[in-house]
């Protein structure tokens, strides 16, 4: 049954664990050790260096399903990551081998199908292991090179989204395998049902771990690669501006800054020519060499080049 208290900065670290005691396993994930007596969420994730605002979101998210983050620009991609991080290496490092041993001591010696349901479990370990592997090589270095402000061309995070498969289909037909088929004595049916309580709690955590990566992360780098695209373009005109700018503008001839003020104001090579009394081709070689001594090859980037070093005023430009 949900929870449905929303749990904020000022809440008892305490009180949140002892409602839903499956924050617990988060705790590590966000870098967060026991022992913060009776501080607030607040001074326990200052108390850690994390992002509190990020902490409740996704503690709130898995606790309700509150999921309304997809235009919040609150949430703290670095966290997330780091989040994210660790929760493979939860799974992969402790969680994936303490099933196996769990399973492997629950099943009679000898049993043959028992063997089996283990080669079944070493199969969907290796998917698991694969589609994490495959997040830290290709996913998580592109958003940490997008924190960097320097993104990787090659990737961006629609690629993630459609190859972000549900990785649980075979742990739930293992549960049902082991649940339908598996026949042991008293003592192994005892380490089966445990094993099959662990078992049934890492399907939730998976589905969990898929929601928070497909509701909070992938809206988060969304909205970081629409800012680096940002930043991006008004580098590229901050450079054009100053690759033309005054040193350059000082080697334009009057008649080059005529020609310019005419492409500004839209007119055409012949509309140039007439308004200067020059041909069309004295027009086309001063364009050319415009283009050669500012590096500027289309009208947008001279209207801007324009305004700027105030050839024209912004006033009469048609934008």
């Amino acid at each position: 049954m949900k929870n449905l208290k929303m749990y904020e900065p000022d809440d008892k670290m305490i009180t949140l664990i002892k409602d839903n005691s499956s924050v617990l396993q988060a705790l590590g994930s966000f870098g967060i050790n026991l022992g913060f007596g009776d501080k607030t969420v607040r001074e326990t994730c200052d108390m850690n260096d994390v992002d509190t605002y990020t902490f409740l979101a996704v503690v709130n998210f898995t606790i309700n399903d509150f999921t309304n983050y997809e235009d919040d620009e609150h949430i703290s991609v670095p966290t997330l990551l780091h989040y994210l991080k660790a929760s493979h290496a939860f799974y992969l490092d402790f969680q994936l081998p303490f099933i196996r041993r769990e399973l492997q001591e629950s099943i009679s010696e000898g049993d043959p199908l028992g063997g089996l349901i283990m080669k079944f479990y070493d199969e969907y370990a290796q998917e698991i292991r694969r589609h994490m592997k495959y997040e830290e090589k290709t996913l998580f270095p592109y958003v940490e090179s997008l924190i960097d402000g320097r993104p990787m061309n090659d990737y961006n995070i629609e690629t993630f989204s459609k190859h972000h498969e549900q990785t649980d289909k075979k742990l739930r037909e293992l549960k049902l395998m082991i649940i339908k088929y598996l026949p042991s004595d008293a003592h192994h049916n005892n380490q089966l049902t445990a094993t099959l309580y662990d078992i049934y709690n890492n399907e939730e955590w998976l589905r969990q771990h898929a929601e928070v990566e497909d509701h909070i992360f992938t809206p988060a780098i969304r909205r970081l690669e629409q800012r680096t695209r940002k930043d991006d373009v008004s580098k590229n005109i901050s450079s054009m501006v100053f690759k033309g700018g005054q040193d350059n503008a000082e080697m334009l001839s009057d008649r080059e800054r005529d020609v310019i003020i005419g492409v500004v104001q839209g007119l055409q090579n012949k509309e140039i020519a007439d308004r200067l009394y020059i041909s069309v081709n004295t027009v086309i070689t001063h364009r050319r060499n415009i283009a050669r001594k500012l590096q500027i090859h289309s009208p947008a980037g001279l209207t801007i080049y324009a305004i700027v070093n105030g050839l024209v005023d912004i006033s009469s430009v048609k934008l």
